[in-house]
C-alpha cells in the first residue's frame, strides 16, 4: 500500500517508523517531514495546509490512505475536502471531519459538547470581548487558582493557571483585547482548577467502534519540578502506575464510551485518533481536555509499545472495520525525553548542527525520534524547531526504561540544547 502521512515532528516521525515497520507498506511519502522521516521514507515538500496539492499528489502517486499527524489541517477540513473530492472521495483519511476537530479546535465547543452528554469535567464559563465585563465579574468570585484557556488553537501554550484574582485579570484582559495567543483568544474559557494527577488516554476509532491504546503521562512545563512555562510537552511515560485496572475501566465507563456515543448522536463524522486529556482526582477521572490527533511526546512513548500491525489499525480506522481488529500491547515501560532549543518555548535559535547521532543509542534499547530537525546541504542534520528530538528508551520497568532514554540523551548534544532530567521521578517516587 502506498501511504502518505502529514506533519513534521516527533509524532510524526514515530508513526513512519511504525508504517515502515508493516509489511502492508510499499511505500510511505511524508509531508513534509523531518532530518528523521527522510531516513525512512520520502519526504515531499508540501505544507500539510495546501489541500489542493496534496490532492494532486495523491493522485499522482496513486496514494491508498492519507493519515493527518497535526491537528490543524484536521480544524481547516482536509477530511471534508477529500471526501468531496469527486476523484478521492473512496480514499481512507485517518482523521476527523472538520467539525469533530472542532473538539480540540474549540474548548467552548468541546465543554458544551462534555456538558450535554454528561461527561465529568471542570466547571467553566466561556468570555468574548463584547462580555468581558460580566468575565471580570466572574474571576472576581472564582475560587483560586483559576484556569484561563485560549478557546482556539495556540500550539499547547494557549492554557494557563492564575494564583491570584489581579493576576487573572490581567491575563484575562490580555487575552481578549491584547489577542495574546491572536484570533485563538478571541474567546475564553475560565475553568474551576482540578487538582489530582494528570494522565492521557489514546483511543483509536471508525465513528463506531473504539479501542484503547496504551495511557500515557506527560510533562508540559519548560522546567523541572514543574515550574516554568507550558510547552509542547517535554517528556511522557507509558504505563501510568496509577491507572490502574479500576481506574481505566471508569475511564472507559463515563468517558470513553458517552464520547463515541455521543459524537455518534450528534452526527458528528469521527474516525481517527482520539486523545483525551485526563485529571485522576482521588481515584475519579475528569477530562481537562480533547485533542484530535495522537499526543506528541506521548505517541512516541505509546507506539513502541503496539504490539499488532499499525497499518492495519489504521486501515481499519479508515475503512469503518475496526470490530474485526485486535489490538495486542507489549508489557514493558517507555519513557520520552524531548530535547528542545535554548530559548524554547520563548525565541530561540535554529540552524544549529546536531553532533553524536550516528553512533548514539547503539548499546542499549532507546529510539531515537526526529522532531523539528532538517537536513544541511551537505546532509549534516540541524537543529529546525523548538521540540528538536525525542528519545524513548525502553525497559522492564520505569527505572530501566529511564536509565536507556538518559543514556542516549548523553550521546547527542548541539549548541545550547536543554531537557529536563526528572522525567519519571514524580512516578518512582509514587512507587516507593
Amino acid at each position: 500500500m502506498n501511504i502518505l502521512l502529514l506533519g513534521s515532528g516527533g509524532r510524526e516521525h514515530a508513526f513512519a517508523w511504525k508504517i515502515v515497520n508493516s509489511q502492508n507498506c510499499s511505500k510511505l511519502f511524508v509531508a513534509p517531514g523531518n532530518a528523521g522521516t527522510a531516513s525512512i521514507a520520502t519526504n515531499i515538500p508540501i505544507s500539510p495546509t495546501d489541500f489542493d496539492a496534496l490532492a494532486d499528489f495523491v493522485l499522482d502517486n496513486k496514494i491508498e490512505m492519507l493519515v493527518v499527524g497535526p491537528e490543524e489541517p484536521l480544524v481547516k477540513g482536509i477530511v471534508d475536502f477529500f471526501q468531496n473530492h469527486p476523484k478521492l472521495n473512496s480514499l481512507p483519511v485517518i482523521g476527523p471531519s472538520e467539525i469533530g476537530a472542532r473538539l480540540e479546535g474549540s474548548k467552548d465547543f468541546s465543554k458544551q459538547f462534555m456538558q450535554k452528554h454528561g461527561i465529568p469535567t471542570a466547571s467553566y464559563g466561556t468570555f468574548t470581548k463584547e462580555n468581558i465585563t460580566e468575565g471580570l465579574e466572574y474571576l472576581k468570585n472564582h475560587s483560586l487558582p483559576i484556569v484561563l484557556k485560549a478557546d482556539g488553537l495556540a500550539a499547547g501554550k494557549g492554557v494557563l493557571i492564575c494564583q491570584s484574582h489581579d493576576e487573572a485579570a490581567t491575563i484575562f484582559k490580555e487575552m481578549l483585547l491584547e489577542k495574546k495567543f491572536g484570533e485563538a483568544s478571541s474567546k475564553v474559557v475560565v475553568e474551576q482548577f482540578l487538582n489530582g494527577i494528570e494522565l492521557s488516554i489514546f483511543v483509536a476509532t471508525d465513528g463506531k467502534d473504539y479501542r484503547i491504546l496504551p495511557e500515557a503521562k506527560d510533562y508540559k512545563r519548560i522546567g523541572e519540578n514543574d515550574t516554568g512555562l507550558n510547552t509542547g510537552g517535554m517528556g511522557a511515560v507509558s504505563p501510568v502506575p496509577f491507572a490502574d485496572k479500576v481506574f481505566l475501566q471508569k475511564v472507559e465507563d463515563r468517558i470513553v464510551r458517552p464520547t463515541i456515543k455521543g459524537l455518534e448522536e450528534d452526527g458528528i463524522f469521527y474516525t481517527g485518533f482520539l486523545f483525551i486529556g485526563l485529571m485522576n482526582i482521588e481515584g475519579e477521572p475528569y477530562v481537562i481536555e480533547y485533542n484530535v490527533r495522537m499526543g506528541d511526546p506521548e505517541t512516541e512513548a505509546v507506539l513502541p509499545r503496539i504490539k499488532s500491525d499499525f497499518v492495519d489499525l489504521l486501515y481499519a480506522i479508515g475503512t469503518k472495520n475496526l470490530s474485526s481488529y485486535k489490538i495486542e500491547i507489549q508489557d514493558f515501560t517507555s519513557t520520552t525525553i524531548v530535547m528542545v532549543a535554548g530559548g524554547y518555548p520563548e525565541d530561540y535559535k535554529k540552524g544549529n548542527q546536531i553532533a553524536g547521532l550516528d553512533k548514539a543509542g547503539k548499546g542499549n534499547k532507546s529510539i531515537i525520534f526526529h522532531a523539528g530537525t532538517k537536513l544541511g546541504e551537505s546532509g549534516e542534520i540541524l537543529t529546525n524547531g523548538g521540540r528538536v528530538m525525542a528519545i524513548t528508551g525502553i525497559g522492564h520497568d520505569l527505572e530501566a526504561a529511564l536509565v536507556n532514554a538518559y543514556q542516549t540523551v548523553s550521546e547527542i548534544c548541539w549548541d545550547d540544547l536543554y531537557f529536563r532530567r526528572d522525567i519519571g521521578q514524580d512516578i518512582l517516587e509514587l512507587n516507593k
